[in-house]
């Protein structure tokens, strides 16, 4: 065993509790170093009776490490625990102060108590939860009357400055082709006053933008996803306002005796929107300059505009842009008040990376999985990994987080900031097919990008923000379908909601890769075939058939899967 690849930590992702009385505790060696993974727990106070041994379970692997997991109960809420690891030849204990022979030398980690108030929470409503994100001025224009001068024929190409028209009447037209599909948490891009195609150069967040409509058309909308049993989140532009935002003119115009000259990140003085003596969104933008969120008459005005629409209008949460580079004081208040103005309101974050620092349960849910794109990518887009490959990737997304934080990810293929996931996969909907198969059956919410599902292509922005195919003639009703099914089969098993999740077959050579997702009684197994040949498949030890969720079919193993094919199993 190589002991410098063990590594334990009784906090994070390691150590953390899923309820009062059960905490999950991770652990990760070298991988095929560790034969066997025993834990040993008692009540830290070591109280009689409390002393449990239990084998871990390896719950996945990725290029360099194995990861074993167990779910350890506690009735006391307090628990101290160390490792026996064992590789066919050594026993070593492990504890917190380290390695040795015998397990009285090498201590315990402690997790001193489950405290309810430290409980990560998410809504239990993201169970089911299947997203769809529309760009608003792209979607539908119900209401010719409110397009801006210039408005383009729909369809055309976009560019970063053309208007089309699409507006909340519009979505509200097309609220029965959204719940048709399936669909029922809309993500909207911003609504709010701008001058741009996109929003993200707020002048004001208490309005709604006029080319969208007003607020009675929006309180509409939410009135009528919620009697449909829809959800709706808004996107939140806290890290930076709009040029014409009033405290920021204000500034320009009074300079040293503004009082919102400590609202901004800036340079000097006057402003100079020229030589962009401040700080902005990315580098240079002159129209979005950067909010000072440690300023607490900034702070404070945001958190009023958090809570007014999820409290006063009844949205249901937030999607938080540039979310990362918000200090994470401000999330953390921002979590609290948003909290108390709804429960179950869902705070999802913008991270292209890693975002562990977020996701403790403090701050935010989830996020927008975009490293769960990434995979998607390499597997069924461009091909670039094999079967084996794409497991140990998920594996290391997957298990960085805590269970909670995988529950509520935004699991998408594309969204307004990157390439449509057709055009990434040549233009073949057979490899979308099969990556949306997985989408539907993996850990998370499904998200899916306005038109992605009617064979919408295009390359990064502007070209993703092309205009909705609505003319049935020009969709490929075919991928429409498939999405169609695929979500109904998703919500209709709790299994696929929020069972547990292990990987069963990873056929490197021949690219087919299978998994199971189990809930109580229920079992099902979903395989894929992303390679370029029919594949034999066996179904998972124990199943001698079962049913298959897209056909009705019922599959005896071993079967024939064909090249590019899935299918989902409920194992009998």
């Amino acid at each position: 065993m190589l002991q410098e690849a063990i590594l334990h930590m009784p906090f994070g992702a390691f150590a953390y509790a899923l309820s009062s009385h059960e905490a999950r505790i991770v652990l990760k060696a070298r991988r095929g170093d560790v034969k066997t993974c025993s834990l040993v727990h008692v009540d830290r106070y070591f109280k009689p009776g409390t002393l449990e041994t239990m084998e871990m379970t390896l719950s996945g692997s990725d290029e360099q490490f194995d990861y074993f997991q167990a779910t350890v109960r506690s009735e006391t809420r307090r628990i101290s625990y160390r490792f026996l690891l064992e590789d066919g030849v050594r026993r070593l204990w492990y504890g917190d102060r380290g390695f040795a022979s015998d397990g009285e030398s090498v201590g315990w980690f402690q997790l001193p108590y489950l405290a309810t108030g430290d409980l990560y929470h998410v809504p239990d409503w993201v169970e089911d939860a299947v997203v769809y994100q529309i760009f608003p001025d792209r979607f539908h224009n119900g209401e010719r009357a409110n397009d801006p001068d210039g408005t383009l024929p729909w369809g055309e190409l976009p560019r970063w400055d053309t208007f089309f028209g699409g507006d909340l009447q519009g979505i509200l037209d097309k609220l029965d082709y959204l719940q048709e599909l399936g669909v029922n948490l809309l993500y909207l891009t911003p609504i709010f006053l701008s001058p741009s195609t996109h929003k993200y150069d707020t002048i004001d967040y208490l309005t709604i933008d006029p080319m969208f409509g007003d607020l009675d058309v929006f309180k509409r909308l939410v009135a009528a996803l919620k009697s449909r049993g829809m959800r709706i989140v808004l996107d939140a532009v806290f890290n930076h306002c709009g040029r014409q935002f009033a405290p920021f003119l204000d500034v320009i115009e009074k300079g040293e005796e503004s009082a919102y000259k400590d609202w901004f990140h800036l340079h000097g003085l006057p402003v100079d929107t020229d030589s962009i003596n401040y700080e902005t969104f990315a580098n240079d933008v002159a129209s979005m300059p950067k909010l000072r969120t440690e300023n607490p008459e900034v702070r404070e005005y945001l958190l009023q505009v958090a809570k007014y629409w999820v409290e006063e209008i009844g949205i249901d949460g937030w999607r938080l842009d540039v979310a990362n580079e918000v200090d994470h004081d401000f999330w953390r208040e921002f979590r609290k008040v948003v909290r108390k103005a709804n429960p179950d309101a869902l705070i999802i974050g913008e991270v292209f990376h890693d975002a562990q620092p977020w996701l403790q349960g403090d701050q935010w849910d989830g996020v927008m999985n975009y490293l769960f794109r990434d995979v998607m990518l390499d597997f069924f887009a461009k091909r670039k990994i094999d079967a084996a490959g794409f497991d140990e990737q998920l594996t290391s997304t997957r298990l960085r987080y805590k269970e909670q934080a995988s529950k509520a990810m935004f699991n998408l293929l594309g969204s307004h900031d990157v390439e449509r996931f057709l055009t990434a996969c040549d233009e073949k909907p057979e490899r979308m097919k099969l990556a949306v198969l997985f989408q539907m059956t993996y850990v998370g919410m499904p998200e899916i990008y306005y038109g992605d599902e009617v064979g919408m292509v295009g390359k990064t922005d502007p070209d993703c923000r092309r205009c909705m195919i609505w003319d049935e003639a020009e969709q490929n009703r075919d991928l429409l379908d498939w999405h169609r099914r695929l979500i109904k089969v998703r919500k209709s098993r709790k299994a696929l909601q929020t069972g547990t999740y292990r990987a069963v077959l990873k056929d490197a050579l021949h690219n087919v890769y299978g998994f199971l997702r189990e809930k109580e009684n229920e079992r099902i197994f979903t395989v894929l075939n992303n390679g370029q040949a029919p594949a034999t498949v066996e179904l998972p030890e124990g199943a001698a058939a079962g049913l298959d969720l897209l056909t009705g079919e019922t599959v005896k193993g071993p079967f024939v899967l064909k090249e590019m094919e899935g299918r989902i199993i409920l194992l009998g």
